[in-house]
């Protein structure tokens, strides 16, 4: 499992709110109702940069 972790590249949630365009609180929002998966450690959350472009992606395939 290790392995698998070494290739996943997390983001703050500053970096994922640049990256969407959005503001922080969108993005809490967003992790907390689990549309988009996040990692807990301590008080901050890690977003995996591979979900974050899938989200965004599903986001325009259903708005075009």
């Amino acid at each position: 499992m290790a392995a698998d972790l070494s290739d996943v590249r997390f983001l703050t949630v500053a970096e994922v709110a640049d990256m969407m365009r959005v503001s922080r609180m969108t993005v809490y929002r967003l992790v907390h109702s689990g549309e988009l998966p996040a990692i807990r450690f301590g008080r901050s959350f890690r977003v995996p940069e591979s979900a974050v472009t899938h989200a965004l992606e599903n986001h325009v395939a259903e708005t075009a």
